[in-house]
């Protein structure tokens, strides 16, 4: 099976993948994996909240948003040397991307964003890739950022356009498709992808990966992620995700997508050890390592490497795809 790179895919040919038998869609996901990636390798990332609640948008998912009444407590931004000790440990725990987040709706040009500039400087000279996830984000912005060493930028679509109104009304799908581009013109790896369990259709996910896969270029990692409802948010009664649903959404994302890293991002908790193996036999091939995703739980660090030696599968190395472009 050769591997076929296009940005002009359709609805329609992303639904008949979608929709496939499962064992055919698995086992065609597991070929494209394998033709693109070793498929024992799982990179291992680590994402730390550097400053966290009292965001101004309304994400109906998000217990940051300061309307709704959560348990998260606010916090300014951290200081530099306790981030970067924090990564540090991340890094001698085995991760070799460190993903700093904070709960801001657009990055302001301030004492503040010095501070993260500082904070990307130092991670990079650790060896690790960077990574951050801030909000809305300038062109000027960006290029300070990438000057700095930032590697990666996370700003996720979180579901189809169609849909989107009705999870967010402060900011719209353009103004993150804006960022997107922002991001990508400076060339600052994209890190795009989005939730499901928001009460969307079938359709809107198909649309969520048909917007993602007729960009420009393909995001070079895709969070999967599946919602962990909080109580205090619109969304704290939804249902969890069957796994089956994650293992469809990571299957047609591999295809559609067959260079990205997929990432298995929120919901891991959920899931058994199987269902968690079904996911990187389906394309996975990057989780987040630690007890918490910004404010929700997360496998601790001794579970994944007990999941990692259970299935055979080893840590990806840090720029791999620069070390082996000499």
């Amino acid at each position: 099976m050769q591997t076929i790179i296009k940005n002009d895919w359709t609805r329609a040919e992303i639904s008949d993948i979608y929709h496939s038998p499962l064992l055919d869609l698995m086992y065609k996901a597991a070929t494209i994996h394998r033709e693109n990636f070793d498929g024992s390798e799982v990179q291992v990332c680590t994402l730390l909240s550097v400053k966290t609640g009292g965001c101004p948008e309304d994400c109906s998912y998000c217990p940051q948003a300061a309307r709704y009444h959560t348990d998260v407590e606010v916090h300014k931004l951290m200081e530099v040397d306790v981030v970067l000790d924090a990564a540090q440990r991340a890094k001698d725990s085995g991760s070799t991307r460190f993903c700093m987040g904070a709960a801001w709706r657009e990055v302001r040009d301030n004492r503040d964003f010095d501070k993260v500039l500082n904070m990307v400087k130092g991670v990079n000279q650790m060896g690790m890739e960077v990574c951050c996830t801030l909000g809305m984000l300038s062109d000027d912005q960006a290029k300070k950022l990438r000057e700095a060493g930032l590697y990666a930028y996370n700003h996720n679509l979180d579901t189809s356009e169609d849909y989107y109104d009705a999870i967010i009304s402060t900011r719209t799908y353009d103004d993150r498709l804006k960022t997107l581009e922002n991001v990508r013109n400076n060339k600052i790896n994209v890190c795009s992808g989005g939730i499901i369990g928001l009460g969307e259709t079938t359709d809107d996910r198909i649309g969520m990966l048909f917007t993602l896969s007729n960009l420009p270029e393909h995001p070079e990692s895709v969070p999967v992620n599946a919602l962990v409802p909080v109580e205090g948010t619109p969304l704290e009664e939804q249902p969890r995700v069957p796994v089956w649903d994650m293992v469809r959404m990571i299957a047609t994302a591999r295809i559609i997508m067959p260079k990205a890293m997929i990432r298995l991002s929120a919901g891991r908790t959920e899931m058994t050890e199987e269902e968690q193996a079904m996911c990187f036999m389906s394309g996975a091939n990057s989780i987040f390592a630690g007890e918490k995703l910004l404010t929700t739980p997360n496998p601790g660090e001794d579970k994944d490497k007990a999941l990692f030696n259970l299935l055979g599968i080893k840590p990806r190395a840090s720029f791999k795809e620069e070390v082996e472009a000499f």
